[in-house]
């Protein structure tokens, strides 16, 4: 049986994306993003389900931080539709409500409900640990902003459902192993997640990007940032469509190994239906 890790509580959004990807497997909830990568890294578990961009809030985990020295690889990528729903304990009323409890992302995606409520709010390390510490407090005063899951689950009731600002608000998830495991090139949508690190000359980073334009290769993400301390050359992750094995992306992914001290591919995987849309 497949064992999956997430970051964050059952009945959280991660869980319900590492539900979809992987039916019927073992879970291992990790209080981190950083203790999920380790578990696939010691084999306690077989892939990591990790956030990795919101619509609304952006950037969620920080994955050119994660990756470079967990040695893993993403696989796979899965886009949810995040709904939020307000959840009190039993008998509770929106109009004993005073304070709000969530994960800072989704007290920042549900903006209107809370100016609308003039609640306080207190951030939660999690969505679903914030509708637990409901529960626990049984106090009516006391509300949650969780995925619909968590009510069930910590036997709350649903005071307001849909409550997010942005009825497409949507997560990417990215799926990570100990093997790289590359997606063949079957001619269909297919995504490369890379590293690289530019020569220290001028118009160096100009010079590794000329091939994807040159190339008609998308890039749909770019990220620069440092590690550690000092000046250290800029380092950037990029996500672009295409295969390496695609005549096009060769040729880009030539250019760029010219113009760079380093260049490493992260992960080979189809492109989510998702990305179709629109």
């Amino acid at each position: 049986m497949t064992t999956v890790t997430y970051q964050g509580e059952p009945g959280s959004n991660s869980a319900t994306a590492a539900r979809a990807l992987y039916p019927g497997s073992a879970e291992l909830p990790c209080t981190s993003f950083e203790q999920a990568l380790e578990a696939v890294t010691l084999g306690n578990a077989d892939v990591a389900v990790i956030p990795v961009d919101n619509s609304a809030a952006g950037r969620v985990a920080d994955v050119h931080h994660l990756l470079p020295e967990s040695g893993l690889f993403i696989t796979a990528e899965y886009f949810l539709a995040i709904r939020f729903d307000l959840m009190g304990v039993p008998g509770a009323t929106l109009d004993q409500v005073e304070c709000v409890r969530s994960h800072v992302h989704a007290l920042g995606q549900c903006r209107k409900l809370l100016r609308e409520g003039g609640w306080r709010t207190l951030v939660s390390d999690d969505t679903a640990g914030a509708a637990r510490e409901v529960a626990e407090l049984g106090d009516p005063r006391h509300a949650a902003l969780a995925p619909p899951a968590a009510a069930g689950l910590h036997g709350l009731e649903v005071l307001r459902a849909g409550v997010e600002d942005d009825p497409d608000n949507t997560t990417r998830f990215v799926v990570l192993s100990r093997d790289a495991a590359p997606a063949p090139d079957t001619g269909e949508p297919t995504m490369t997640s890379l590293f690289f690190s530019v020569r220290n000359i001028p118009s160096a980073l100009y010079k590794t990007l000329g091939g994807f334009a040159t190339s008609g290769v998308n890039l749909t993400k770019i990220e620069s940032y440092q590690m550690g301390a000092g000046l250290n050359a800029s380092r950037f992750y990029v996500e672009i469509e295409g295969h390496p094995d695609d005549e096009r992306v060769a040729l880009a992914l030539h250019e760029l190994r010219f113009f760079s001290s380093e260049v490493r591919i992260l992960g080979v995987y189809p492109a989510h239906p998702h990305r179709l849309k629109g």
